[in-house]
């Protein structure tokens, strides 16, 4: 008789799909990764970098924006790094696939520019990892009453010890060797 599996809870899935796209990101301070889900089918992933064509910071060793001596304040304005959230609307969208409905999976709470895109594109819900916290305290509670006032539903998931031991059994052995004899 086979024994129990456990199988990660949906969340934890597709969070752990979310930091597995973000493995793929050429931003030098944050890697982030999402992916956005309708009727728990995944249709679209992103991380951040560049724009097809432009230079990574990861490829060049440095930060694009930093080496410039860009501000804090104006950094998106200098930033060569699309944001993961935006990158996956993006894809779906040159796919042709709409994401009304769906609940975005991300590795780190949207900015405010994405927060607006999120909402505009017709997500139902974010759920990230890992809260975002600027130099400007006042400007991310703004971020926050946003989307209280667009009724967007956010929740926070981090992965428990039980759930990252499931997905590194998987990583680090061969995946779909045999479990069972053959008869």
């Amino acid at each position: 008789m086979p024994k129990k599996i456990n199988r990660p809870s949906w969340d934890a899935y597709f969070m752990a799909l979310a930091k597995l796209a973000a493995s793929r990101s050429t931003c030098l301070s944050r890697p982030a990764g999402a992916v956005i889900v309708l009727d728990k089918q995944v249709i679209s992933s992103g991380y951040n970098g560049s724009m097809p064509g432009v230079a990574h910071c990861s490829d060049e060793g440095r930060c694009y924006r930093r080496s410039i001596g860009a501000a804090d304040a104006g950094k998106y304005d200098f930033c060569r790094s699309i944001h993961a959230e935006a990158n996956a609307i993006a894809l779906a969208a040159k796919k042709g696939m709409s994401v009304n409905g769906g609940i975005i999976y991300m590795t780190m709470f949207p900015c405010y520019i994405c927060t607006k895109l999120l909402v505009r594109a017709g997500i139902q819900e974010i759920v990230y990892e890992f809260g975002y916290e600027s130099k400007n305290a006042e400007r991310d509670r703004h971020w926050k009453e946003a989307l209280g006032d667009a009724k967007m539903k956010v929740r926070q998931v981090t992965l428990n010890d039980e759930e990252k031991k499931i997905f590194s059994n998987f990583i680090n052995k061969t995946t779909s060797e045999r479990r069972l004899e053959s008869v």
